[in-house]
């Protein structure tokens, strides 16, 4: 399971939402957020801020450069 899959269960979950309401919110199907919460499809940015608006959260990308990210591991 990837970070993406891990926040978007996790926010519905606190939410006490079901795949199947929080995939009506964001205009996509039940299935849709199955595959996105285990890791199977990775969706789209457009469709990434259409659930994190469901679930009232706010959608932050972040690029950081290779040299940043390798001196911290």
């Amino acid at each position: 399971m990837n970070d993406t899959a891990s926040l978007v269960r996790s926010w519905r979950r606190q939410r006490g939402m079901s795949q199947t309401r929080l995939a009506e919110l964001a205009g996509t199907g039940q299935a849709a957020i199955s595959r996105i919460e285990s890791g199977r499809d990775l969706p789209t940015l457009a469709l990434l801020d259409r659930i994190a608006s469901a679930l009232d959260c706010q959608l932050t990308v972040t690029f950081t450069s290779s040299s940043a990210q390798s001196s911290t591991r």
